[in-house]
């Protein structure tokens, strides 16, 4: 025999099973592929099981605490004629820090965006009860105070609570 032939032989072997080598490698990882997409889905269908319910009441939560720190529903919360404009501003704004800190943990389960404007809904609402406090005299008391309220409310308009209000809603529709 000689080598050519030899070498020949060996080709006519070894070309077949390499052959079959690559088609089982192709197969088999086509397989794994597909076992590691259904693996995953299922994570995911597990995680979306545990975490959706969190995520639904943190946006139920969040956006209780924004008709909670409206300005009008605040003031009807704490309505207290006799009290003094600057304590009734103090009562104002120590239930929107106390509400605000309480539901701060929902972050966690909101996206950044939506948190960020839930954020800046309460410093809007902190800045419209501070405008409306620096602009009573000494002497002015609570309904002083939430008359100036109303009034500002008033002119703005559109709150930025209720366009947070809004976006949490768009937000929580997008998850089902």
């Amino acid at each position: 025999m000689e080598v050519t032939e030899i070498i020949f032989q060996i080709a006519l072997i070894i070309i077949p099973a390499g052959a079959v080598l690559m088609t089982a490698i192709y197969f088999l990882r086509r397989e794994i592929e597909k076992e590691f997409r259904t693996m995953k889905m299922e994570i995911k269908k597990n995680r979306d099981e545990y975490f959706l319910p969190h995520r639904v009441e943190a946006y139920q939560r969040a956006i209780l605490l924004m008709e909670r720190i409206h300005p009008n529903s605040l003031i009807m919360r704490h309505h207290n004629p006799g009290l003094p404009a600057m304590a009734m501003q103090a009562k104002l704004l120590e239930s929107i820090r106390e509400e605000y800190e309480h539901n701060i943990a929902q972050q966690m389960f909101i996206s950044k965006e939506s948190w960020d404007i839930v954020k800046k809904a309460k410093d809007e609402t902190v800045k419209i009860l501070n405008l409306a406090g620096n602009q009573m005299g000494p002497t002015s008391t609570a309904m002083d105070l939430a008359s100036k309220v109303f009034e500002l409310v008033g002119e703005i308009g559109t709150l930025p609570g209720e366009i947070a209000v809004d976006l949490l809603k768009q937000e929580v529709q997008g998850l089902f």
